[in-house]
């Protein structure tokens, strides 16, 4: 194990008998004084360097963060232009048909949408239908007609399908919305005294 040895309180213990002795503190007060700026120069850059580190640190997490949101999210266009379609085969298959062809043909509309919402929901899409008497929710259901009703929002049809991918909303369901009738309250009259 190597002592470290403290140049300054030796050289203060020594007091100087000569020019030569203090021709040779000064130069040595010189060099301390050098190696004191060269210590403090490295502990700047020794701070700077972990700065630049952290940040950079900091940054590739967050370009990881937002690259993983990217390729979370990366379908919500298309999903969007997808539900139109969706839409009509809902109404489609909301259909009551007597036709034995017609009725195949459902069967087939049937087996087409399944599947596709099948690869929707693999791609982290869901479907969701309020139910009638629900509880209005305008956080993920769009209330697009009123009804008089005995209670206040509650959803008494059901319009379309809301959509979420993952947590994201990309449609509000579509619904109709039961609203108390507030009576008019008449102006009393004033009594002549």
């Amino acid at each position: 194990m190597r002592e470290e040895v403290n140049i300054e309180e030796e050289v203060k213990e020594e007091e100087p008998s000569s020019k030569a002795d203090k021709k040779a503190k000064k130069k040595l007060d010189e060099i301390l004084e050098k190696l004191a700026k060269a210590n403090a120069d490295v502990e700047h850059w020794k701070n700077e360097y972990y700065r630049a580190y952290a940040d950079t640190k900091n940054l590739r997490n967050k370009l990881e963060k937002d690259f993983k949101e990217a390729i979370k999210y990366r379908v919500e266009g298309f999903v969007d232009e997808l539900l139109p379609i969706l839409d009509s085969f809902e109404s489609v298959l909301k259909q009551e048909v007597e036709d034995p062809n017609l009725k195949n043909y459902l069967v087939g509309f049937q087996y087409v949408y399944r599947n596709l919402l099948t690869v929707l929901e693999n791609e982290g899409v869901k479907a969701y239908l309020p139910k009638v008497d629900d509880k209005f929710d305008p956080a993920t259901m769009d209330a697009i007609d009123t009804i008089e009703g005995e209670k206040d929002n509650i959803v008494t049809k059901v319009y379309a399908s809301g959509y979420k991918l993952h947590d994201h909303l990309i449609r509000p369901a579509r619904v109709q919305v039961s609203v108390i009738k507030k009576e008019e309250k008449k102006p009393e009259e004033k009594l002549d005294a």
